[in-house]
């Protein structure tokens, strides 16, 4: 199955995540929520899959373009 990575689109810290290793997504779901300016930015699901990598937790920094998940699609 083709994989696709899931990046940052802004730098900030990962708040919540939303969806589980594992679970089949929808394009448009949420798939975690960064926080970045004491503003709340959603990381959706690109495509329809199933989310087979978490490169990042609860609480870690990221910075633009980092890769914070993988999907099988």
């Amino acid at each position: 199955m083709p994989v696709l990575d899931i990046k940052a689109d802004v730098t900030g810290k990962v708040w919540k995540l939303e969806a589980a290793l594992g679970a089949s997504l929808a394009a448009g779901d949420i798939v975690m929520i960064l926080e970045s300016m004491k503003m709340e930015i959603p990381v959706e699901a690109p495509k329809t899959g199933r989310l087979t990598t978490l490169a990042v937790a609860e609480g870690d920094s990221v910075k633009e373009g980092q890769v914070l998940a993988r999907m099988e699609i």
